[in-house]
């Protein structure tokens, strides 16, 4: 069974340029809700634990799209890191591209306008 995340935890908050802080954790759990509706599939394979890396790697893919939509960008090099380890770990990649495919429909349903970061997500989703 998978392990729970450890070590620093990922950022709770990032700020959009002119726009304010976007509080990372409560839309990364409603990707996961999301995601796994999808793939309940996922629960038997990875359990809870799942959940846990499922938030923590959101929060990041959040963090680094804000990042990029602030003109900061390195958005697809840690894409492409992230991707690397978890297809090394047997995770299908069609499926983290989904996951930032949700990931711009919770930031849309969230409010928050375009373009932004639900741009580099769906960006994202294309180069996976």
């Amino acid at each position: 069974m998978t392990e729970p995340p450890s070590g620093a935890a990922p950022p709770v908050t990032a700020e959009l340029r002119g726009r304010g802080a976007l509080g990372l954790r409560a839309l990364a759990e409603e990707i996961c809700r999301r995601y796994r509706a999808e793939f309940p599939d996922e629960q038997q394979r990875y359990g809870d634990a799942g959940v846990a890396w499922c938030i923590h790697d959101n929060q990041h893919l959040l963090n680094w799209a804000v990042i990029e939509s602030n003109g900061f960008g390195g958005f697809e090099g840690k894409l492409g890191w992230l991707a690397g380890i978890l297809e090394a770990r047997g995770f299908p990649l069609e499926r983290l591209a989904r996951n930032l495919e949700l990931g711009a429909a919770v930031l849309d349903d969230h409010g928050e306008p375009r373009p932004g970061p639900a741009d580099v997500l769906e960006r994202g989703a294309k180069l996976l």
